[in-house]
């Protein structure tokens, strides 16, 4: 165990979340996300029993999202459902992600379900939790640490 890191961050999630530059992406998905074939050659951790809320409330304790472009958290969309819907657990994260990282609603970009495979395709890792809820799927991107300027 560490001080001050989510017990839920395995020893492999850990590493992988540090070795991921400015701009790296990583995907939380659902139970049902096809994530053996679209993670194929790059890190696949499950966290099974693990909802995709809890899951990005750990991983962005210690993940800064990328300041530097408009929508650094992505999302599949629902479907059969009209633009702008968002199931109850895409809410949930959501209003999770502003608590725990500061980003805004507006900062979290839907995408249509095969455009979103192909964003994860270029992702540098993903993490496929036991979220029963379909559509359950986020896209991280890695921001910077940023040191105060000096004078």
């Amino acid at each position: 165990m560490l001080k001050n890191i989510d017990p839920l961050l395995s020893p492999e999630l850990l590493k992988v979340l540090a070795e991921m530059g400015h701009g790296d992406e990583i995907v939380l998905a659902d139970a049902n996300f096809t994530a053996t074939s679209l993670a194929a050659g790059k890190p696949l951790i499950r966290l099974p029993g693990v909802g995709v809320q809890r899951a990005a409330e750990a991983v962005l304790s210690l993940l800064p999202l990328d300041e530097m472009v408009r929508c650094p958290v992505a999302y599949m969309q629902v479907g059969s459902e009209p633009d702008g819907y968002r199931s109850a657990v895409q809410r949930e994260v959501i209003v999770s992600i502003g608590t725990t990282s500061g980003a805004r609603p507006d900062q979290c970009e839907p995408m249509e379900r095969f455009a979103f495979y192909e964003r994860v395709r270029g992702a540098f890792a993903v993490v496929q939790t036991g979220e029963l809820q379909g559509w359950a799927n986020f896209i991280f991107k890695k921001g910077v640490i940023a040191e105060a300027l000096r004078a």
